[in-house]
């Protein structure tokens, strides 16, 4: 994978980052392909357009606060990117622990855009403890 392409697949995933804190997704789009797949447990899309609207699940959640672990990002080859992010839940009003949970996101670079975005939940754990 080119140097272009991981550095595309970083400004995505603070993007979306980003907008799963503000709920502001408009860098998050500029950085989709047209015909972007957008695939969770959920839902799989095809297109900005088809994905704009259930996309607006990614905003700020009402009680919680969210934050992130250090992203390392894995080159698959074929200008695909992996990346398991640590995700850490906690309560708006007092700052308290909620939960913590890991995500598996694996990316496709295409014409330095996102092809493909894929997610998952790998592990999660309310108690806090680390998860291996």
């Amino acid at each position: 994978m080119s140097a272009e392409d991981l550095d595309v697949a970083a400004r995505f995933l603070a993007a979306l980052g980003a907008a799963a804190r503000t709920g502001d997704r408009a860098e998050l789009y500029a950085l989709l392909a047209s015909g972007a797949e957008w695939v969770t447990p959920q839902v799989a899309l095809a297109g900005v357009d088809e994905a704009a609207d259930p996309l607006s699940w990614i905003r700020p959640r009402e009680r919680l606060d969210l934050e992130f672990g250090d992203l390392e990002l894995t080159d698959l080859g074929g200008s695909r990117v992996r990346c398991d992010v640590r995700e850490i839940y906690r309560m708006r009003d007092t700052g308290d622990f909620a939960y913590t949970r890991m995500r598996r996101i694996e990316l496709t670079i295409r014409d330095r855009t996102v092809a493909r975005y894929e997610t998952r939940i790998v592990a999660s754990d309310p108690s806090g403890k680390a998860m291996t």
